[in-house]
């Protein structure tokens, strides 16, 4: 059973994230293809009917991480990867790095560091997501992109081992074209690549790329 807790986390402060450039998102979206571009350049793609949460977690994370998982942000739980497995798949959130010490409350990644940061965009249509993160893939690793089921693009960036101020400013970049600022917390909350939303819906992975993790191996 998963435990209920109010997590006491509070997003990171930073105080002068930049404006969002109207005209530059406008020009990145224009020349976009939007979805259907996303989907084509996609080096892996889902195209049955099957839920591949478990898998996708696997390629992710090392076997021997421990991540924090929940179906809503006050009913979640840390485990290690392998005994999330069989239940993946009906789940909405994950922390996207794995988290120190099992606990009742979420806690900040293994030494302060990231696995991967998530670029979540809120605003405008799931086309204009979409080439939003196609832009932003030419900039920093992409390597998974996943749909809220509801309103929501959300793409993960293989960042372990940056140094944190490239990271920053990459995800400033970001911001700056509309992106959702508190997802720069390492122990918010981001949507479960392949889960199920809250209405039950599906959580749909449209963009995969494992590469930069094999690379790293």
């Amino acid at each position: 059973m998963l435990l209920r807790n109010k997590s006491t986390i509070q997003p990171e402060r930073q105080a002068t994230w930049p404006a969002v450039n109207q005209v530059l998102r406008a020009e990145i979206i224009r020349r976009s293809g939007g979805l259907a571009e996303f989907w084509e350049i996609s080096p892996i793609r889902i195209e049955d009917n099957a839920l591949h949460t478990d898998e996708i977690i696997e390629r992710l994370f090392p076997a021997d991480a421990l991540l924090c998982c929940g179906h809503s942000a006050n009913e979640f739980e840390t485990r290690r990867l392998n005994a999330w497995l069989g239940e993946l798949a009906g789940l909405q959130f994950i922390v996207p790095s794995p988290v120190r010490a099992r606990t009742k409350e979420r806690v900040p990644p293994i030494g302060g560091s990231r696995r991967f940061l998530v670029v979540q965009f809120d605003e405008g249509t799931v086309d204009e997501q979409a080439a939003l993160l196609i832009n932003l893939a030419g900039y920093a690793p992409l390597v998974c992109g996943v749909h809220s089921g509801n309103n929501s693009m959300a793409g993960w960036f293989f960042v372990h081992g940056q140094p944190e101020d490239r990271v920053l400013k990459f995800f400033r970049y970001s911001i700056s074209l509309g992106a959702n600022p508190a997802t720069w917390a390492p122990a918010h909350f981001v949507w479960m690549p392949d889960g199920q939303s809250e209405n039950r819906k599906r959580q749909t992975v449209y963009f995969l790329n494992f590469r930069p993790l094999e690379a790293q191996a």
